[in-house]
């Protein structure tokens, strides 16, 4: 196996970490990798930098696997620009704690990344030099991207505006239904407004 492939490079981060890294999986080409403790995600993203070339941050992600513990997944798109590789790293956090490292240190573009995925999900990133919201204004309660957000939207006052009317934030007519059924079994459901009025 050539060591500047994306199997190559998942096989020296787990021959670097050992248990703390999961066997690679490949999916339509492309390697991913859990990370078994989110409070170590930044020091594996840092040797993924430093030591195997990996200088270019995609994105990070979550994914938020409503009605299942651990809740959470944070996703990081890893790129190599002169290896022309790319690689995903995953870890999970519970909906209790919540958090993970901040990976602004290895990654200064990792800033704007992590403040949309609290400001949307609510995960924090420990660290972070500036986690405010990013989209959303300071104040807001919900975190539009978590699945138990009505896509119908919630009424909301919107703060420093002319009218005082209440203002929906408007979704789609569909909320998805937490489930560990395959995806053709999850497909959102219409609720009831009253049911995430309450």
């Amino acid at each position: 196996m050539t060591m500047t492939t994306a199997s190559g490079f998942a096989q020296q981060l787990k021959q670097q970490f050992g248990e703390l890294i999961s066997e690679p999986t490949e999916f339509r080409g492309e390697i991913s990798l859990n990370v078994a403790e989110a409070d170590r995600i930044a020091e594996v993203c840092a040797f993924a930098k430093e030591k195997l070339g990996f200088d270019y941050l995609i994105d990070i992600s979550t994914l938020d696997h409503y009605g299942e513990d651990p809740r959470f997944s944070v996703v990081y798109e890893l790129s190599s620009i002169e290896h022309r590789q790319h690689l995903r790293l995953k870890t999970t956090v519970t909906e209790e704690k919540s958090e993970v490292p901040s990976v602004t240190g290895v990654w200064r573009t990792a800033d704007w990344h992590e403040r949309e995925a609290y400001d949307m999900m609510g995960v924090k990133f420990a660290g972070h030099p500036n986690l405010k919201r990013i989209l959303m204004w300071e104040g807001y309660p919900y975190y539009p991207l978590r699945k138990d957000f009505p896509l119908e939207g919630k009424p909301t006052e919107i703060p420093d505006v002319a009218s005082t009317d209440v203002a929906p934030l408007e979704g789609g007519p569909f909320v998805t239904l937490p489930s560990s059924e395959d995806s053709t079994k999850r497909e959102p459901r219409r609720r009831n407004p009253e049911d995430w009025q309450k």
